[in-house]
């Protein structure tokens, strides 16, 4: 395919397709594959002018390579089914609001007026009707205004006024009608579940890992502990506890027992399991989502229930307000012209769409934000607390020294170590797993069934001993476990900068693994810059020893710390700055980190942790940089600031056109012209970005971690 470069600068591309024509289909193939290329950062095609925009990073011969060899077809059998594009639902509520206009302006000039007339009535009978089951039913709702609006224009005659203000209040109820489905979507394929690849289960017995879209129904997949359920299926066996908080909001796990049905987006808290697909990828996830961010509480923020509220309220005084005008001028029209303003729309509008247009910004940002009440607890938040391993540190800490004792070898103790820590999801037991490989230290399964305690450690048996793996407490305190004499000194010398895992068998300690794990080199920046946004404290929780958490915390600068806690020392922590009055953010990784992120305010998850932790949080930041935290924050003030905006203005706009329409200065289709247009405009103000440009470039330009910018 052939492609002709309209613009070039350095890392961007404007692009022509030289095809005919473009059919959404194809340009949602277009830009799946572009963005699937290892050297493409953003792309965004527009199929009505053949138009492709690239932002790339390296060279641009491997990316005018890859564009000139590109085909509809190769892409197809390439990528996974695509599902769930915005592009046909665009073209829909375009034409549909082209054809409004059309066929409002033809009947306008060319019906004669007997039949405009009757095509008034009839178009304005289902509202009228609508209204008068709001009133039967003892509600005052903004469908009475409209109603009686329309019916008192046609009752005195004017059916110019009446028709008028029905396609006003048609073209306006489309364009509020797109712009939310246009809002939820983008949302909701932003959380949409990311699993590229699954266990499957052949015939055999044999277990082979394949890509996600190569599953059909029928299939049997593996889900071991800490994993995510990838696809809606039947518990074929295994009896395990599944975390459904992503989905129904319950924050106990549910036993779930081999046939009963178990959905995606669910996380398998204990046990493992094997389930039969019964929907293929992306079937079923994407419109429970969709039903979740429209029907569900949990996106609503007190500001949008507020507003929403107020504006039913308002309703009888407009309507009072109309009696009183035409009481008084007995001028129907000044009455009528009260009735076309109306609070509601533009405060129920106006309100949601300032929430998910930020919701989508985060989104961009590489930040999922899972209800629009965490973007406000956020911006109320004055303390945030932070686990330290895979959060204020590097989420790849690294094995620096291995002591052996009780006359074991340094490599058999870490070829050990490796074989017990590579079942379970967390960035120290990976570092052990990485240093063996660099060793060339390979590891067979030597060990029966293990047991993994969360924040402690792992038991299992090996050659018939009991091997434990893990922190001091664990191994100490809870197994016990015995220092040969001979090794005291030994022991008593280990480095305290280094955190340190221990191994021991049949209950005496045989190795000390030590940990070194390097802070984010923007670690302290964004402690600085949540400061300066508003957050009144900062603390972090740790697992580590007290010499090793009071040398992390001094180089961080954090204004409480606290050393050797376990997942319920965390979650207490939590209570107790609440029950002080505090509104707490929790920032983890972990598996261990879930009961705090689930009991604070905001749960925030760092998006290279645990499945679990990313499935209860509120808010998971997939961007390898906690300066998207400050980004977040100042995202969320910007929110608060725009709804007390959008408040502010409609009760002073519309209040206005109220009091111009008693007033006889404003006519009723000019005031509904006026009211729906103010309406819109603010909508599409509620949409703009909310982060300020140049304070987001400049954060951006900042960053350290090798990233890009691309203005």
């Amino acid at each position: 395919m052939r492609f002709q470069i309209l613009h070039r600068s350095p890392g961007r591309l404007r692009l022509h397709a030289c095809v005919r024509k473009m059919t959404p289909d194809q340009a949602d193939l277009l830009e799946a594959w572009l963005l699937a290329q290892p050297e493409v950062d953003r792309a965004a095609v527009q199929e009505s002018i053949c138009s492709v925009m690239v932002v790339y990073h390296g060279p641009l011969e491997p990316v005018a390579a890859r564009l000139s060899a590109f085909s509809y077809k190769a892409a197809a059998a390439e990528l996974p089914p695509l599902h769930h594009s915005s592009r046909a639902m665009n073209r829909e509520y375009k034409e549909k609001l082209i054809g409004s206009v059309i066929a409002h302006f033809l009947k306008k000039w060319f019906l004669p007026t007997q039949l405009r007339i009757a095509l008034c009535a009839l178009q304005s009978a289902p509202r009228i009707f609508q209204a008068v089951k709001s009133l039967m039913g003892g509600k005052l709702t903004v469908d009475v205004l409209d109603g009686t609006a329309i019916g008192v224009s046609q009752l005195t005659g004017d059916f110019d006024t009446a028709s008028s203000v029905q396609f006003l209040l048609r073209l306006g109820e489309t364009l509020e009608e797109w712009t939310h489905k246009r809002s939820v979507d983008d949302l909701a394929r932003s959380m949409a579940l990311q699993v590229d690849a699954v266990w499957r289960l052949d015939e055999e017995g044999g277990k082979t890992l394949v890509p996600l879209n190569a599953v059909s129904p029928g299939d049997l997949v593996i889900v071991h502990t800490g994993h995510v359920l990838p696809l809606d299926g039947i518990l074929e066996s295994g009896d395990v506890m599944l975390n459904q908080a992503s989905l129904t909001g319950e924050s106990v796990p549910v036993a779930k027992r081999p046939g009963a049905a178990v959905y995606a987006g669910s996380v398998v808290e204990e046990g493992n399991c094997v389930v039969r697909v019964t929907g293929a990828a992306g079937e079923n996830r994407y419109d429970r989502i969709v039903q979740m961010i429209e029907d569900s509480e949990r996106l609503k923020s007190g500001v949008e229930r507020q507003a929403a509220n107020l504006a039913d309220k308002l309703v009888p005084w407009c309507l009072g307000g109309s009696l009183l005008t035409w009481l008084l001028t007995r001028n129907v029209t000044r009455a009528v012209s009260v009735l076309m303003v109306d609070f509601s729309c533009a405060l129920k509008l106006s309100m949601p769409l300032s929430v998910l247009s930020a919701m989508r910004e985060a989104g961009n940002r590489k930040i999922t934000v899972k209800g629009g009440k965490y973007l406000e607890r956020i911006s109320e938040a004055d303390t945030v607390i932070f686990d330290k391993t895979g959060t204020l540190t590097k989420a790849c800490p690294t094995v620096l020294t291995v002591v052996p004792f009780h006359g074991s070898d340094a490599a058999e103790m870490l070829r050990l170590a490796a074989c017990l820590e590579e079942h379970f999801p967390h960035s120290v037991a990976n570092a052990v797993v990485r240093a063996a490989k660099e060793r060339g230290l390979e590891h067979e399964e030597m060990h029966s069934e293990v047991e993994y305690v969360v924040a402690h450690g792992i038991a299992t048996r090996v050659d018939g001993k009991r091997t434990v793996i893990g922190s001091r407490h664990f191994i100490f305190e809870d197994e016990g476990v015995m220092i040969a004499p001979e090794d005291r000194e030994a022991f008593d010398s280990l480095e305290q900068a280094c955190s340190w895992l221990y191994l021991a068998v049949d209950g005496v300690l045989s190795a000390a693994i030590g940990i070194l794990d390097p802070l984010r080199p923007e670690a302290s920046e964004a402690l600085v810059a949540l400061h300066a946004a508003g957050i009144g404290k900062t603390v972090m929780l740790t697992g580590d020893n007290q010499n090793t958490a009071a040398a992390i915390a001094g180089l961080l600068g954090v204004d409480e710390y606290r050393a050797e806690v376990l997942p319920e020392d965390k979650a207490r922590y939590i209570r107790d700055e609440q029950a002080a009055g505090r509104t707490v953010v929790m920032i983890g990784d972990g598996i261990n980190d879930t009961p705090a992120l689930s009991l604070a305010d905001v749960g925030i998850a760092v998006g290279s942790g645990a499945t679990i932790a990313r499935e209860v949080a509120d808010v998971v930041i997939a961007a390898e940089d906690l300066r998207e935290l400050v980004c977040l924050k100042r995202l969320s003030d910007a929110l608060m600031r725009r709804i007390r905006q959008n408040y502010h203005f409609v009760m002073g706009f519309n209040g206005a056109l109220i009091l111009l329409g008693a007033l006889g200065v404003l006519p009723p289709t000019v005031s509904a012209l006026l009211h729906n247009s103010s309406t819109l405009l603010l909508s599409m103000h509620s949409l703009t970005k909310l982060m300020d440009e140049e304070k987001t470039s400049e954060l951006e330009r900042t960053h350290t971690n090798g990233n890009r910018s691309i203005q």
